[in-house]
Order: structure tokens, then sequence, then C-alpha cells
């Protein structure tokens, strides 16, 4: 009867006990989470570091409190190491930097550029050559030699270049006088004395001597007749060639056969060409021009 009465007793107790602990919103101490806590800590005594991180944790020796150097977990998160959070600040900085990429995908098309040889010396001697040649040029065009000029405006309607140059030399050869055009004459003057003029001198043209170019004027100097391309910058007037030697063919005293093959090949770079026997006014010189005219060229 008496161990009855006992045993009743005891089961009460328990059943208190249980919903003590139903009651509680704290969750039982895990003694392994605990360790794990205090082991991730840098240095320093375990017991100090427990403390730090959770003062009120820290649960009495006893019977009913669990093993002596146990710590309650709280319900707060515990703070994150200084250390750390400086680590981390670093690694989000360093991601946002330009061209940095530490998602640890792989980049498209990337070049390796260990596996691209190093260039030759013919090359870099041509890549100098070419970077030397471009100097000085205009028009994109390395064999045009001079300098872009400021737009040229007029009060006479019809006369200006949008976007002039000042040519001093095209494939090689100067001219007598800075020329002031704009690139479609000078790139046709420079084609025509590359393809034409200098082949027919075996290499030995030297000097272009120019007797026009930009001028605002009438055709022909005659009053009241339209514009002429020497006012539009699209014309140019060549009245003797300089030959390496010093000879000098002016176009007034030497039209012979090698002047006109020359002044005819010109017809297919030029829109306009007027020379001796053309018209009357073009007996001393070749007039070339590139004019903006319909239909085919304009040759005489």
């Amino acid at each position: 009867m008496r161990g009855l009465v006992l045993a009743l007793g005891l089961c009460l107790a328990q059943g208190a006990f249980a919903q003590e602990i139903d009651r509680s919103p704290r969750p039982p101490v895990n003694p392994r989470l605990v360790g794990a806590v205090l082991l991730a800590q840098p240095t320093g005594d375990l017991q100090s570091q427990a403390e730090a991180l959770a003062p009120s944790a820290v649960v009495s020796a006893g019977a009913d409190a669990g093993p002596p150097d146990a710590v309650a977990r709280s319900l707060r998160p515990m703070p994150r190491p200084e250390a750390l959070t400086t680590r981390l600040a670093g690694l989000k900085a360093a991601s946002n930097a330009p061209g940095l990429d530490l998602s640890g995908r792989e980049p498209d098309n990337e070049v390796d550029l260990a596996a691209i040889p190093p260039p030759t010396r013919k090359e870099e001697r041509k890549k100098r050559r070419e970077k030397a040649s471009m100097a000085g040029s205009v028009c994109g065009v390395s064999a045009i030699k001079g300098e872009p000029i400021a737009r040229i405006s007029s009060k006479v309607s019809g006369c200006g270049v949008e976007d002039p140059v000042r040519v001093t030399s095209v494939a090689g050869v100067r001219l007598s006088q800075a020329a002031t055009v704009d690139c479609s004459i000078a790139k046709a003057l420079n084609s025509w004395v590359d393809e034409v003029a200098q082949p027919a001198f075996d290499g030995r043209l030297v000097e272009l001597q120019v007797a026009a170019h930009y001028i605002c004027r009438s055709r022909n100097n005659v009053k009241g007749a339209r514009i002429s391309e020497h006012g539009k910058g699209r014309a140019i007037d060549i009245s003797a060639f300089i030959l390496s030697n010093g000879k000098v063919l002016t176009v007034a005293q030497d039209y012979n056969r090698l002047l006109r093959r020359i002044y005819k090949a010109g017809c297919g770079y030029f829109r306009t060409t007027l020379g001796p026997g053309s018209d009357g006014y073009h007996e001393d010189h070749f007039h070339f021009d590139t004019s903006a005219r319909s239909g085919g060229a304009y040759c005489r």
C-alpha cells in the first residue's frame, strides 16, 4: 500500500514537471551545439567567450541543470564576429569593381593572351611604317599629305567648301603650292598621279605645277556665268610636270604624246577634264574637277 502511494506521487510529480517544461518558451540546451559555438571562436578561453556571447545563458551546476559547462541557447541570434564582418565587406566591395567577376563562371569567348605569339620584327616594322605614313595625312588616305582647315563660307551664293583640306602632296609627288580643295578632288588626283602620271614618267615625277585651286569666281571668269567648280573646292588646274632630273614639261609648250595620254586617262578619275583644244580657255593647263552634275563624265 505504501509503495503504491509513493508510485502515484512520483507519477504526479513527473506530470507536473512535464507541464512546466511544455510551458517554457526556451528549448532545452543542446550540449553539442554549445560546444560547436565555443569552438568556432578564434582564440581565448572557451568559458569566457561563452559568457561574453551569452552572459545570462550559463546554467549553474546542479542535478537538474545538465552538464556544468553547458550554455543555454538564447533565442536572440549571436553577434557576427568583427573579423568576419570586415572580410565580408571587403569581398562585397571587390565584387562591385568593374571588370571583376566573382561568380566562378567561365567567361564566354575568353581570349588566352598567353597563347597569342608576340608580333615578329617584320610585323612591328610594318605597323611603325603604317603609323608613320598616316602622320600628316588627310581624307583618310596616307598618301595625301596636308591638313584639314576650317569651313569656307562666302557671301557669294554657290561658293564655299564644307570640309576643306590644304593638300601639299599626293602619291609622294609634291604640289608647287598648297591646294585648298575638298577630299573628292584630293582623292581623285592622288589616284590619277599614282596609277597614271607617275608610271608614265617611269617614277621620275616629283612635282606638279598647280595653276589654280579654290577661288570664288564664275566659270572661265566670264561675267554672269555659273559659279566655277573652283569656287566649290572641287577643281584643280595643273600647268606643268617637274621630273627628278629638273626637267619641266609644261602643258603650254610640251603637249606631246605623253602628256596627251595622261590627260586622256584622267577621264576615268574625274567628272570633268578640260585641256588644250577643248574650249579655248584651257590651252595652257589641265582642268580636273569632280562636279556633282548628273550623267557621265564630261571630257573635252
